[in-house]
């Protein structure tokens, strides 16, 4: 096959991906002191984006090196799976956030705890399952084309099925990025009464915390909202520049999770410059901060 410039920006894309989000699960997998639910949801969060950036490498390196189609099911499974993984993380990381806000008062008990593994295995185990539809026979490579989607080999109802779960947990992230934005602007109102802190003040405290939210909300939409409304739309007619270029940006989230949700927390930033400096202690000094300063 020619090679394809886009595929070659995939592969480097996905080389960067795999790298970033090796260090935070290096981190968090190696650090017993981050075994709060908050980082095993950020853990599970660089899992899915280690695992899409290796999905992007040996995708690259079996179209071009070892051209089959069964290793091709494999690779778009994988992608498929990491994929939803960290879309469903990334819901899961605001569930979080807002019940560690509306509950603060028993958010650090055995329930808290119980509620994430519960949210790991249903983000993992839907995932898998719809990664696994391509390998287990729903595609489109002994169908007619007109069967096939714009990412081939997933069928036109598989891509449907995905674009839609996509809008919903969008929808369901949105709603609750609202009620935290009540919250901490309930809170810091609250805060500025009690100490008589100048309206200046909470104003300037509330932005912020509004501008991070609107950040990270705008981040997950701007990437992903281009590929899924274009999978909805799209059709197998239409030429391969318009998947190339709307995938990108999807890719790029998972390029940008480690630095909003890992990268940013302090705990993680101590870890890291402790390794870096050469006096890594597997029990860093400090307790876990709630997931709303995350």
């Amino acid at each position: 096959l020619a090679l394809n410039p886009w595929d070659v920006v995939l592969c480097v894309s996905g080389t960067i991906i795999s790298c970033e989000n090796a260090v935070v699960v290096v981190v968090i997998f190696y650090t017993p002191a981050f075994r709060a639910p908050m980082f095993l949801l950020i853990g599970s969060l660089a899992t899915a984006d280690l695992l899409a950036g290796l999905g992007l490498i040996l995708h690259f390196a079996f179209v071009y090196f070892v051209p089959s189609e069964a290793v091709s099911l494999l690779t778009v499974g994988l992608l498929v799976t990491s994929f939803t993984a960290s879309v469903c993380s990334l819901l899961a990381i605001t569930i979080d956030r807002y019940l560690s806000l509306y509950n603060a008062l028993t958010y650090y008990s055995e329930r808290t705890v119980t509620r994430t593994y519960i949210m790991l295995i249903l983000t993992w185990g839907a995932s898998i399952c719809y990664g696994l539809l391509p390998v287990m026979g729903w595609n489109c490579l002994k169908e007619p084309p007109s069967a096939c989607s714009v990412v081939r080999p997933l069928t036109k109802n598989h891509l449907i099925i995905l674009s839609a779960s996509f809008f919903a947990v969008f929808a369901a992230m949105l709603q609750l990025y609202v009620q935290i934005c009540r919250i901490v602007c309930r809170h810091a109102h609250q805060i500025a009464v009690q100490r008589h802190f100048l309206a200046s003040s909470h104003y300037v405290t509330t932005r912020k915390g509004i501008a991070t939210l609107a950040v990270i909300l705008g981040t997950f939409a701007s990437c992903w909202l281009p590929f899924a409304v274009y999978c909805l739309l799209g059709d197998y007619t239409y030429p391969a520049l318009y998947t190339y270029a709307t995938l990108l940006p999807a890719t790029y989230n998972s390029m940008i999770n480690p630095v909003i949700y890992a990268f940013r927390n302090q705990e993680i930033q101590k870890v890291l410059w402790a390794v870096c400096c050469g006096c890594f202690s597997s029990a860093p000094p400090f307790r876990s901060r709630s997931p709303s300063d995350v």
